[in-house]
């Protein structure tokens, strides 16, 4: 009997212990603003209103720019075209996101590339004023840049 009360005892203290350590666990990494706005010139190929979108999951973030000012010059079809975009970081220095994300997109459709991938680290400080968008199409590369800070202001990785 003593080893039957010893044992549900000790099974209820280790489920206590569980509960208050999921009470206590750390939240799940994320990154703020989860969105921001720049204006970008793409010299040639136009410019204006864009969206950053990021997320996070650990060291791995992505980034998305969409625009409504930017427009494709060609019909494109998924997946056709080469990012780079170079945020700079507060602490000095740039962080690169990559991918041939895009979505496939008609002759004066909106641009929309990503999600392109990066590695973060915990406290990184990243804006694209100061940065680039460089898309490579067809072998040609259009390079855009922001024109000024990023509203409501850099993206901060936890």
């Amino acid at each position: 009997m003593r080893a039957k009360r010893i044992s549900t005892g000790a099974a209820v203290a280790v489920g206590a212990l569980a509960a208050a350590s999921l009470a206590f666990a750390p939240s799940a990494l994320a990154v703020t603003p989860q969105s921001a706005t720049i204006t970008a010139d793409c010299g040639s190929f136009g410019g204006g209103a864009a969206t950053l979108t990021a997320t996070q999951d650990g060291t791995s973030a992505t980034l998305t720019l969409t625009s409504s000012a930017i427009t494709a010059p060609i019909a494109l079809s998924a997946d056709s075209i080469s990012s780079t975009l170079t945020m700079v970081k507060a602490s000095g220095g740039t962080t690169a996101f990559t991918g041939t994300k895009n979505p496939a997109m008609a002759a004066g459709d909106p641009v929309t590339v990503g999600p392109l991938s990066g590695t973060v680290a915990s406290g990184d400080s990243l804006e694209a004023y100061g940065g680039s968008l460089q898309m490579t199409v067809f072998g040609i590369t259009i390079t855009c840049t922001a024109t000024a800070a990023q509203s409501p202001g850099p993206f901060v990785f936890d």
